[in-house]
């Protein structure tokens, strides 16, 4: 039998469902872990992310919750655990609805506050409430590690989304706080910055013209995948990173070296 680097591990995998959550997800499955996919809304779509998982040789569990809500979290949680014990990893990749639309994007004079404010509480504040819930239980067993999805726009805003850019920024603050916390408990913190990922339904919009013109500006020549962003999540997951904590991994084909 092949080795599985997250046997008899659990990991918690917000907004999972599609996308890049659902490649976290089934990656993590690959690898042999208990994948607990949250997901919003669409059931459908986490039962069948679940059933690959199963399929890749892993067991899984759909769960919904919005983790913006304390409340809805904390029952998340709660049923998580009684069912599989603990929670090893955290990757907090859920965020509040985006389109990545440069033609249609509101320019700064454009946007109301009420728009930042909607994407820190899906960038922060979702990261926030479920780290209140998961650390706990890390604490105890003085281990865990929690893998945050920000962006590469943090470094380069290639287009000024400037709601989405400002909340994925203040994550990679929170993130290093949490880390330099964190640290002396025996749990590590670090963050994942893709560039623009497709196919996602926050590209969807992103017209052609515009992925060309990343793509002439990136070293490896293509636009990510949403299996692109997995592996370096399993990596900062894994023991192969056991000695990092507070780093940000900018996945994007070398458009933003850092």
């Amino acid at each position: 039998m092949s080795f599985k680097r997250f046997h008899n591990q659990t990991v918690l995998v917000t907004g999972a469902s599609r996308g890049v959550g659902a490649a976290i997800a089934k990656a993590f499955a690959s690898e042999g872990a208990c994948v607990l996919v949250n997901y919003l809304t669409n059931a459908n779509a986490a039962r069948d992310v679940v059933h690959v998982c199963e399929q890749l040789g892993g067991t899984a569990l759909a769960l919904q919750a919005d983790v913006r809500e304390p409340s809805a979290v904390q029952d998340m949680v709660t049923q998580a655990l009684l069912e599989v014990g603990r929670i090893d990893i955290l990757v907090n990749n859920a965020f509040s609805p985006y389109t990545f639309d440069p033609e249609n994007r509101k320019r700064f004079w454009e946007t109301p506050w009420a728009d930042y404010q909607t994407q820190f509480d899906g960038a922060v504040g979702a990261a926030y409430t479920v780290c209140q819930s998961v650390i706990p239980q890390m604490r105890q067993r003085a281990k865990g590690s929690i893998i945050n999805i920000v962006s590469d726009l943090v470094y380069r805003p290639s287009i000024p989304y400037n709601d989405y850019t400002t909340a994925k920024s203040a994550l990679v603050g929170f993130s290093r706080n949490l880390a330099t916390e964190l640290g002396p408990l025996g749990i590590r913190v670090n963050c994942v910055a893709p560039g623009l990922v497709s196919p996602t339904a926050s590209s969807a919009h992103t017209k052609e013209s515009v992925k060309n013109m990343l793509i002439a500006q990136t070293p490896l020549g293509r636009i990510a995948t949403p299996e692109d962003i997995a592996g370096p999540v399993l990596f900062l997951a894994s023991d192969a990173s056991q000695f990092m904590t507070g780093q940000v991994l900018v996945v994007d084909g070398g458009l933003v070296m850092a």
